[in-house]
């Protein structure tokens, strides 16, 4: 089966959401959905206002397809929205 990378962009509700504790039951539903991913890695982005964006990178089977991890993360208490911004198919 062939792999492939991707990046999830996830906004928080507000500037008020402790965004290390979002991080962690961002984390637990991604390994939760997919199994054993490797390596997540995670970023900060901001968006305005002082509303950062968390953007998650990891890898999975490709068959495994992401409307799942969406929609998962898109439920989690002081998520505002979650989307997939990058799918690419991982070489090696």
């Amino acid at each position: 089966m062939a792999k492939a990378g991707v990046t999830v962009q996830v906004l928080p509700e507000s500037i008020e959401i402790d965004l290390q504790d979002l991080e962690m039951r961002i984390r637990e539903v991604i390994l939760e959905i997919y199994g054993e991913v490797g390596e997540i890695r995670k970023e900060e982005k901001p968006i305005a206002f002082g509303l950062q964006a968390l953007e998650f990178t990891f890898i999975i089977d490709e068959s495994r397809g992401t409307d799942i991890i969406e929609e998962a993360l898109a439920n989690v208490d002081g998520v505002s929205s979650a989307r997939v911004i990058d799918f690419r198919r991982a070489i090696g």
